[in-house]
Order: C-alpha cells, then structure tokens, then sequence
C-alpha cells in the first residue's frame, strides 16, 4: 500500500481553495486584469488614453446616445494602437439631424440647447464618397460623458491599467529592495545589521504620504516618476519582515550543515533561507498592492499623480467631485467603488493567503 505525502505548497493551496472569499476575490482581480490588458479591443473609444471627446457632449446620462458623422479615417492599426489606443483618434461631429442634397451633407451639430444649433454643410467627396451608413452612425455612451465629452465608460476601464501597473511596479520595487536588505542585515548581523536598521527606522518614521510627495518632487510629474515614488516607500516593512525571519531561520540545523559543507553566503541565503521565509512576504506584498493603489490614487487627487490626459481613479474623483452636488454622483462614485473593490479584493486575499500559509492550522 502505497502512501502519498502532500508538499507544504499543496496543502497551502488546498486550505486556500477551501477559503470562499479568497478564492472570489482572486478571480475579481484576475477578470479586472483581463478587462484592462484587453482594453482597446473592447472598449468604445479606442484613442490614446481614451481621450476623444466633444465638449457638446459634456456631463451626458448614462445610456445617452446621439448621431455622429464619422470622418473616415486609416483603418488600419499598427500592433501598438491594439494594445495602447491610436495616437490620432477617429473624429466624429455630433449632430441632432441631417440630409443629404446631391454632393453635400447639411447637417446641425448637437448642442445642449437646441436654439443655438447651426446648420452646417459638408462635401461628400471630402469624406472619400463614402457611404451614407459609413458616415452617420449611432455613438452610444453606457456610463455617459465626463466633463469634456469623453466616454466615460473607456475611461474608467483604462484607469484600471493605471492601479493594477502601479500596484505590481511599486510591489515589486519594494520586494526587490526590501528582501536584499532584510536578508543582509538579518543573515550578516552586526554593524551592517544596525546600520540597516537605522535607516529602517528613518524611512518607518516619515509618514508615507508625505515621503512620496517629497519623492515625485524630486524626481518630477509623471507616469513612471509615481511607479517609483510609490515602491521606494513600501521597502520599510517588507525588510523588517525578512529581517526578522532570516533571524530565525539562519538557526536552523540545515543552514549550519550548508555552512559545514562550504557553500557560499550568497547560495545559503537564496536557496536555504529565503525560500523559507517567503510567506509572510507574500502576505505583505497582497496588503502593499492595495495600499499602492490607494497612495496613487491620493497623489492623483492631489495633482502630483499621473498626469492628464492619463486617465487615473483618483484623477477622475477629483475630476467630478463637484458633481456630487450638482445631481451626477455616478461620476466620482464610480470610480471609487471600482478603487475599493480592487482594494478590498486584495486585502481579503492577503488574509486568505495568511490563513493558508500558517502551518499551526
């Protein structure tokens, strides 16, 4: 009779499948991911940064949907407009009616007061004798416009990229910072230990939000100059972490017996030590991925985040806060209901990966 012993990971993963929360929170976060990595082959506007508006269309409903003149354009896109929008959107004139008479197009362009529509004319042949289906189509909005007539429903999507990339670029700064110096101080000890230390506890005092505006100040507005702002302030507890474990694990019988055959420090401390303290790190790095979303999206409310026209969750707050009193809430509470649903999604799996990983249960 044959007996089959079960790895740690695979227990882990077992006790984690069993978790109901974790495991729906785990493919939120895996379907949101999917929806922003495919964004410009399923959203409406499929500019740069979904940035194509007309301030006609200003603060429309949700739902609203209005005829357009399309004007023809290349069709064909390059490999990196399928993946990150085209840089020349396709323009569009929004109108309330038209009619064609022989070459020209008569038409008004929509205004939110109809008593200052004009009519306008257009020459067929400059639109390439296109035909009329080609021309005149239905735009619909389904999360309605913003402030500048942008399709707000393309927006938001995008603004997914923004947290996730944030998210993932700040974590793994922070692992690859926070691992190498909590091992260091932890294996070697001493005067490097307390120097490591030190400089811990300078980073741990400063409030974070303060040394990441101090940082972005540094090294300038901008898309990367936030990604990096952002990891080099979550090091501080990841290092304490690993500090602490290396600590303990450096102990154990098997590291003597490495030392005892003569392995390098490097190879004792990557394939012995790390890979035995990894899982309150996994754990950390859950907990550092939201709060690098919620660090984002408080630099972008404040201006200091990513920059227009990127489209960010905390830029689109502070957007269409104002509209919370003017009767459009949706518009800055959308976005911070996708925000807290990605945050909490991480949070719960952080506690889901805890309880799996916690070999006393």
């Amino acid at each position: 009779m044959s007996h089959t012993s079960k790895s740690y990971t695979q227990i882990a993963l077992q006790k984690f499948k069993q978790d109901f929360w974790g495991v729906l929170c785990f493919w939120i976060i895996v379907s949101i991911a999917i929806v922003a990595a495919f964004a410009y082959f399923i959203i409406p506007d499929n500019s740069k940064n979904a940035n194509a508006g007309d301030l006609a269309l200003r603060s429309q409903s949700p739902g609203f949907t209005v005829s357009t003149i399309t004007i023809p354009t290349d069709t064909d896109r390059t490999w990196s407009e399928l993946w990150f929008g085209r840089e020349e959107a396709t323009r569009f004139i929004p109108i309330s009616e038209y009619h064609i008479t022989n070459d020209t197009l008569f038409y008004k362009g929509y205004s939110n007061q109809p008593q200052l529509e004009e009519t306008k004319s257009i020459a067929l042949s400059s639109l390439n004798n296109a035909k009329e289906s080609e021309i005149i189509k239905q735009k619909k909005y389904w999360l309605g416009t913003d402030n500048q007539g942008r399709d707000y429903l393309s927006r938001l999507v995008i603004g997914a990229r923004v947290s996730l990339s944030i998210g993932f670029v700040a974590v793994l700064i922070s692992l690859v910072i926070g691992i190498t110096l909590g091992a260091i101080a932890g294996y070697f000890g001493g005067k490097i230990d307390a120097f490591i230390l030190w400089l811990i506890n300078v980073f741990w005092s400063i409030p974070t939000l303060l040394l990441v505006i101090a940082i972005t100040l540094a090294l300038g507005k901008g898309f990367w100059q936030v990604f990096i702002a952002v990891g080099l302030t979550m090091w501080v507890e990841v290092a304490r972490v690993v500090r602490g474990q290396v600590i303990s694990v450096k102990e154990q019988q098997y590291v003597t017996a490495a030392h005892a055959l003569g392995y390098s420090n490097y190879r004792i401390i990557t394939k012995h030590i790390l890979p035995n303290c990894m899982a309150p790190v996994i754990v950390i790095s859950a907990a550092n991925f939201a709060s690098a979303i919620l660090v984002e999206s408080g630099l972008s409310f404040l201006g200091l985040g990513t920059q227009v026209p990127t489209p960010s969750w905390g830029a689109m707050i502070k957007e269409n806060y104002n509209y919370i009193l003017l009767g459009k809430p949706y518009l800055a509470l959308l976005p911070g209901f996708a925000m807290f649903v990605l945050v909490i999604s991480f949070m719960l799996i952080g506690n889901a990966l805890r309880d799996a990983l916690d070999v006393r249960k």
